[in-house]
């Protein structure tokens, strides 16, 4: 199991009620289709091995004693699979009857779990037949098993691998035994469960699982019975769903049989709960251990190249509109309280810049205040182009703010003067001294019209410490800094599509434009400094940004992950050097970070001195880059 990836199966097979040689026969085939395919836990439904269905048959001792054998065959034929499997059936126990998952693996059975929440309202009676778990202890096939509810089981040569077992209604309690569970260890919960079909419930249940998944950050699997069981009054789909930490990774279409798989993460699972506090474990559990051989997976799992970009096109115009209320929200807020008569904003014609009028537009908007108390202040310099200046100009006008037009290249000239430096030798004092002048300029701006200076450097500049220190590094609040550049262009695409006219076609030429400080003397007209020339391709940075603080990721993991997600797009030794490139400016760059000003946390990655990360400024990167293999 490398890099904390597991393969999990559900697997729901056609039974034939009450006929458990037959079922034991079709659960073996399943087990071992799923088991050659990678699979380390393959989840069969409740009562699967006599059908859930039997009802006043699960009585008689013919069947239980059928099932008895029936499960003896099961453990003897999948003793050869690298796989633990977990099957249901009923259990004669002390005068009484458990409905009952048993846990196999290599040939041995490893322990009984008992469904602790038996209904007894609407269309279930299962009071009937069955008691609620509780620990006693039994004898079968000539070993004494303890029947309980608290079992965690435990994988000797993979620490992460530790799950649990509900059955059923269990999940669908107040207080479902998945709390304890997870609390006492259990990254994945296993729930053998035959759910009926009625209107409706698909989507319950769904959400159901995933909540759970969420609540508990554990990944659950959850298996339930399908064709075969009886329709005397109830339908069976066979809705298999496997979930982890609120997302669903793989679900089957209902009404059919087969298996279903995902690849799970139990690192980042463990990561989630080392991060969370609130998490805490109680760990007065019974541990049932067992051997499985690790596996290195051909990795099944989607991983979406934008990371901070839902896929869906409404899920993405629903994430834009509240962004930018979140945007606009804290920047009104801040004016507000410190009782400014304006805003200013270096307006260059860019991505970021833009972003951070457009937020606030929507402030003053909000605030019920004339866009006139936004000052843009466009500063053109030596590499500055005709097309982003003419950009920020439109952009003014259109949105109706106060625009200054300063050129700024008189000053910096005097400036490279004062301190001696050659105005030909384009090196970091000729870039860094003009992006100080325009920070000069806007301060000096803000402090004459009793305002202050918006900051528009991206989340993504942060990381990689793309900015100018004390230069455009610098604001009084600064409304871009958790927004990653790869969401940038999206807000910002989500604005023209909003808008009309020259706006909107000045909009989609920004977005057009190449990303750049433009410190350099243009080449005939055109943008001669491209960010992603120099520190590399934003798309790839904001991946490696996510993984890296948002779950703590070694390199070689997202260096694994970023090649099933960009293959196509780049060459491994291209993502390579760039994520060689990422770890070490974010360790070097982290001074620039531990003083950064306000701004809104909008996402869960932030990089904050004041919230979501703190980290030493000559912190080594040693052990955090790629190994050499």
């Amino acid at each position: 199991m490398k890099d904390g990836f597991l393969r999990v199966a559900c697997a729901t097979p056609k039974i034939k009620v009450a006929d458990c040689a037959s079922n034991a026969k079709a659960i073996i085939s399943q087990a071992k289709e799923a088991s050659e395919n990678g699979a380390s836990l393959i989840v069969f439904p409740e009562l699967c091995i006599t059908g859930y269905t039997c009802s006043d048959l699960f009585l008689q001792r013919s069947l239980l004693v059928s099932a008895e054998k029936a499960l003896a065959e099961i453990i003897e034929e999948t003793k050869n699979l690298n796989s633990v499997i977990l099957v249901g059936l009923p259990i004669s126990a002390k005068d009484s009857l458990f409905n009952c998952a048993a846990v196999i693996c290599k040939g041995k059975l490893l322990g009984l779990t008992a469904k602790k929440n038996i209904p007894n309202y609407s269309e279930f009676y299962e009071l009937r037949h069955f008691t609620p778990a509780k620990d006693i202890s039994f004898e079968l096939f000539g070993e004494f098993f303890t029947l309980g509810q608290d079992i965690i089981f435990e994988c000797n040569q993979i620490p992460e691998f530790r799950f649990a077992v509900e059955i059923c209604e269990d999940l669908w309690t107040p207080e479902p035994p998945s709390g304890k569970l997870a609390k006492d260890g259990a990254l994945i919960i296993a729930n053998l469960s035959a759910s009926d079909e009625v209107i409706g419930k698909a989507d319950y249940r769904r959400m159901l699982v995933k909540s759970t998944s969420a609540r508990l950050l554990s990944a659950y699997v959850y298996t339930s019975a399908g064709l075969g069981e009886s329709t005397t009054d109830l339908v069976f789909s066979g809705h298999n769903l496997i979930c982890e930490n609120g997302a669903l990774l793989a679900e089957s279409k209902r009404f059919t049989t087969g298996i279903t798989y995902a690849d799970i993460d139990l690192q980042k699972l463990e990561y989630e709960r080392r991060r969370s506090n609130t998490f805490v474990s109680e760990d007065d559990n019974c541990s049932e251990y067992f051997d499985l051989d690790p596996e290195d997976l051909n990795l099944n799992r989607y991983i979406s190249r934008t990371p901070f970009v839902p896929e869906s096109k409404i899920n993405l115009e629903q994430r834009c509109e509240e962004i930018l209320t979140i945007q606009a929200t804290g920047l009104a807020t801040r004016i507000e309280h410190t009782n400014a008569k304006s805003v200013v904003i270096g307006l260059s014609g860019g991505l970021d810049s833009t972003l951070a009028l457009i937020v606030a537009v929507h402030a003053m908007d909000m605030l019920g205040r004339d866009r006139k108390d936004i000052i843009a202040v466009t500063m053109p310099c030596f590499g500055t182009t005709k097309r982003t200046k003419s950009n920020a100009e439109i952009l003014a006008e259109n949105y109706g703010v106060s625009f200054k037009d300063i050129d700024i290249s008189k000053a910096v000239t005097q400036h490279f003067k004062d301190i001696g430096q050659d105005a030909q030798n384009f090196d970091v004092t000729f870039e860094n001294g003009q992006a100080r002048e325009r920070t000069q300029v806007l301060m000096d701006i803000a402090n004459k019209n009793g305002g202050f200076v918006i900051g528009t450097g991206d989340l993504s500049e942060l990381a990689l410490g793309w900015a100018t220190y004390n230069g455009d590094h610098m604001s009084m609040y600064a409304v871009n800094a958790s927004i990653p550049k790869t969401l940038v262009r999206h807000l910002t695409a989500f604005e023209a599509d909003h808008m009309q006219g020259q706006l909107k076609t000045a909009l989609l030429d920004i977005l057009d434009t190449p990303v750049s400080p433009e410190l350099l003397p243009p080449k005939d007209g055109e943008i001669a400094q491209k960010t992603e020339d120099l520190v590399g391709p934003y798309e790839l940075h904001d991946f490696f940004l996510y993984y890296f603080v948002r779950f703590g990721f070694t390199a070689d993991k997202i260096y694994r992950m970023a090649k099933i997600a960009f293959e196509g797009v780049y060459d491994n030794e291209t993502i390579k050097k760039w994520l060689k490139i990422f770890i070490r400016r974010f360790f070097q760059q982290q001074f620039k970070r531990s003083c950064l000003p306000d701004g809104p946390k909008v996402g869960t990655v932030t990089l904050s001195p004041r919230g979501d990360w703190r980290m030493p400024s000559d912190a080594s990167s040693a052990v955090f880059q790629l190994s050499e293999e």
